[in-house]
């Protein structure tokens, strides 16, 4: 019973899909292997860009300095 199983399992082996990794994802893999340091300085930059705490004072005076769009833009106005 053992070997039909260990036959049966190489047997599915043999069929099962062929892992594929694109060119780019290569590149990639293949750049923080060789830079490790390349995932702390982009969190760092992220840092910097993105991750700031929201001032709700100026988010609401933006909101309510908006101009409402009409539906269709190119329309005159009537």
């Amino acid at each position: 019973m053992a070997t039909q199983e260990s036959m049966l399992s190489r047997l599915l082996d043999e069929f099962k899909p062929k892992s594929y990794e694109s060119e780019f994802t290569g590149f990639m893999r293949e750049l923080k292997q060789k830079r490790p340091e390349l995932e702390a300085d982009q969190g760092k930059s992220r840092a910097i860009w993105w991750d700031h705490k929201q001032e709700l004072e100026t988010t609401r005076r933006n909101k309510e300095s908006r101009i409402k769009q009409q539906a269709y833009v190119y329309q005159s106005k009537v």
